[in-house]
């Protein structure tokens, strides 16, 4: 990942134009692999199916790291956990059948564990990124660490396409697996987002970001029938004085909640949005993610669903 990062800053035009059809090519959606894990003993033993968008119905049977083929720059959050020995999955990212093809279902639900007589009880959202998971997870601590999200691109889409459906608003519920389920007063709601930053690295490893392109919606509305061709377009420079400003869409400068990349050293640290880009700079990194909650870890409205299909770029 850190060679990749430094590598690829400065893609020629093929290179770039390559990506993007990588990029749209796999968001049709209809090429889906599983991962058939059995879960240890002490939580029962019970065989679990972590889905992936890429293969031909292919089925591994491994507790080993998933080890993504070069091409495929997207990732769910279907993730294999070990910790102290023990081997647990999650899977919030289901494949569909729609029509002759399929669709991602992506969900916010609780996860229910029962070890040496201890119930505990996790909510969990889907999501469904560009970038990728670093398997096994070993922690519940600091999540946003466990996500790189995103990958290395120059260019200046004009749109993030999609095909959705939605089922939202469900009341947030806490449930961080260490305390009781507790129901908090506000409703939550899935998310699509599409970033564009320019990174750079200082001379002690710490990376810094300007936000060169901001696209973004929350589905604040029951969608039942599908919504072909869905754009959400990307915004340049400054936007606050945009009339779609929301405060959501804000610089990421809490460093609890920034997005994670390697640095040279190979060191995973927080990437700190530092200011607004002028419009016209020239990006290097590009962020693009369809959440089942808005909610931060463990929070989320149970019951939110998000379908999505057909996702490409618009250049």
């Amino acid at each position: 990942m850190t060679a990749f990062f430094f590598c690829v800053l400065n893609l020629p035009l093929s290179a770039q134009q390559s990506i993007v059809d990588k990029i749209n090519e796999y968001g049709k959606l209809d090429r889906w692999s599983v991962r058939e894990v059995r879960e240890s003993d002490i939580l029962g033993g019970k065989t679990k199916y972590l889905y992936e968008f890429y293969g031909n119905g292919d089925t591994l049977v491994s507790r080993e790291p998933l080890v993504k083929p070069d091409d495929y720059l997207w990732r769910t959050n279907n993730v294999l956990a070990c910790v102290a020995g023990i081997y647990k999955t999650n899977t919030t990212v289901f494949p569909e059948k729609r029509g002759d093809g399929w669709c991602a279902r992506l969900e916010t639900h609780i996860e229910d564990v029962e070890a040496l007589g201890i119930d505990m009880h996790v909510v969990c959202q889907g999501a469904f990124l560009l970038g990728d998971l670093l398997e096994p997870i070993k922690s519940t601590k600091a999540p946003m660490t466990k996500v790189v999200y995103g990958i290395p691109f120059s260019g200046f889409p004009k749109a993030l396409v999609f095909d959705y459906k939605a089922e939202v608003g469900h009341t947030v519920v806490r449930g961080t697996g260490f305390s009781k389920l507790k129901t908090l007063d506000r409703p939550d709601y899935p998310e699509a987002v599409i970033l564009l930053q320019k990174r750079w690295e200082d001379e002690n490893g710490t990376l810094h970001a300007l936000r060169v392109g901001t696209g973004y919606e929350r589905f604040t509305k029951n969608v039942s029938q599908w919504e072909n061709g869905h754009r959400i377009e990307v915004r340049y420079g400054d936007i606050t004085s945009d009339p779609c400003y929301k405060s959501y869409m804000k610089l990421d400068v809490d460093p609890d909640r920034a997005y994670h990349a390697f640095n040279r050293k190979g060191r995973n640290v927080p990437v700190i949005e530092e200011g607004w880009a002028p419009v016209g700079t020239e990006p290097n990194y590009l962020i693009v993610k369809f959440l089942a909650s808005c909610d931060e870890a463990f929070h989320g409205g149970v019951g939110n669903i998000l379908w999505i299909d057909n996702i490409r770029l618009e250049m």
